[in-house]
């Protein structure tokens, strides 16, 4: 069962779920808008071949940017960002991180896989952000780059892996 604005800020009051920080305006009907924070990871160039059987450490083959004053994304390029919002969520709802239809229209794909946010997080999301249109594309801090939709569980979960904590 998917939640809708008066379920998701009735949660919010019960402090079942918490975003930090909370801007009551990005509750839409079914989803809660989530801003990009102001530094984003950004592929270093080089002609290395990966084997997907094999730990890829992202952090080892990019580099943090200061996005302050924006980022022209160009197409086909992808860069990682981070949501500013920490999403605190309860063992029995999960959620689904989706582009804005608004952005995907020029190309924007704000989450381009992974999508999903196991119950019982308390983190902020990494953003797999791609270009796939035929422009050149601005990111700004601050920006409600992608929506996060909540899911009533069935049964309870709660996520420990080794994302737990995860930074950009």
């Amino acid at each position: 069962m998917i939640l809708t604005k008066d379920e998701i800020l009735l949660e919010i009051k019960k402090k079942r779920i918490a975003l930090h920080p909370f801007d009551p305006k990005a509750v839409g009907p079914a989803s809660v808008d989530l801003t990009l924070d102001r530094k984003i990871r950004v592929f270093r160039p080089k002609n290395i071949a990966f084997s997907i059987d094999k730990h890829i450490d992202y952090k080892k083959i990019t580099i943090i940017v200061d996005i302050t004053k924006g980022y022209i994304l160009e197409p086909g390029e992808l860069v990682l960002g981070i949501t500013k919002e920490k999403i605190v969520l309860p063992d029995d709802i999960c959620g689904w991180l989706n582009s804005r239809s608004s952005f995907a229209r020029i190309g924007l794909m704000s989450h381009v896989t992974a999508p999903f946010v196991s119950p019982g997080v308390a983190n902020r999301q990494v953003l797999e952000i791609f270009n796939a249109g035929p422009e050149k594309i601005r990111l700004v801090p601050g920006a409600r780059i992608c929506q996060l939709i909540l899911q009533q569980c069935r049964g309870k979960a709660r996520y420990e892996g080794k994302f737990k904590s995860q930074k950009l």
